[in-house]
């Protein structure tokens, strides 16, 4: 069983020794890292990786790659067979990042590898991203469920007034369901793109297309029955957590705004 696990990236950086692993560069640097294979080859849309981020990546892995089992994860944030600290060096965590052997084992039980899911506990998901994001694509995606897949509308009203989602955009799965999932997700977000107008969007909010996906991926799960385990992600690079809750908590107070 051939397993590809790519590894998405901008930068030329340590990654996981199992072989399993494949690099993948995305973004739009005229230098090709060794090793790597790149986003803009084969059947692609590496020029939308300014608005879809690692899912560049993910179109790539769909179109071209043949592997048994497929998956996406990132440079910073790898699945992890146990848990990790803030007080865990960097280095030590590769210890404990997913293995092939393991993966065989839980594939053998479960359909789909993702990520512990991230608790808002205040707050639902709609209001998370409310208070972070333009919402304008996430009305418009509603309305190409509803007009395009209206089996999956209510799943969708009913994960953005959950206080979980399984984001980051990063799964491990057998070939026919990541195909699947993917040939659903683009055409759902190439539809959004031809209504969605970005041009007054910041850097950071035109990578919409790949801020609505994590939201999405919940939807397809549960709409196709699919038997998921979660895992616990490992950071592979020191983490600014001071910084990160300041500027959450800032948002939720409406004293950033969305730009």
């Amino acid at each position: 069983m051939k397993k590809s696990v790519f590894v998405v990236s901008h930068k030329n950086v340590a990654m996981p020794k199992d072989d399993m692993y494949v690099p993948i560069q995305v973004g739009q640097s005229d230098e090709n890292f060794l090793g790597y294979i790149r986003d803009n080859t084969g059947e692609n849309i590496a020029s939308k990786n300014p608005n879809y981020c690692e899912l560049t990546a993910q179109y790539w892995a769909w179109k071209n790659s043949k592997a048994d089992v497929k998956g996406l994860v990132h440079y910073r944030r790898l699945f992890g067979t146990r848990s990790s600290s803030i007080f865990t060096a960097v280095e030590a965590r590769y210890k404990h990042v997913l293995d092939s052997a393991t993966l065989e084992k839980l594939l053998s039980s479960y359909d789909m590898i993702v990520p512990k899911a991230h608790n808002y506990y205040i707050e639902t998901a709609y209001e998370h991203y409310k208070h972070a994001h333009h919402t304008e694509g996430l009305k418009i995606t509603r309305e190409i469920l509803r007009s395009d897949y209206p089996s999956y509308l209510k799943k969708y009203d009913e994960i953005l007034n959950r206080r979980k989602s399984h984001l980051l955009n990063m799964m491990i799965t057998r070939k026919e369901l990541f195909d699947d999932y993917s040939e659903w997700l683009f055409d759902v977000l190439g539809k959004v793109e031809k209504r969605l107008d970005i041009s007054n969007y910041s850097v950071s909010e035109a990578r919409v297309f790949g801020y609505i996906s994590e939201l999405l991926l919940d939807v397809w799960i549960e709409c196709n029955s699919v038997n998921y385990v979660e895992l616990p992600v490992l950071y592979m690079e020191k983490q600014n957590y001071f910084k990160r809750y300041t500027v959450n908590l800032a948002r939720k107070l409406g004293l950033l705004q969305v730009k």
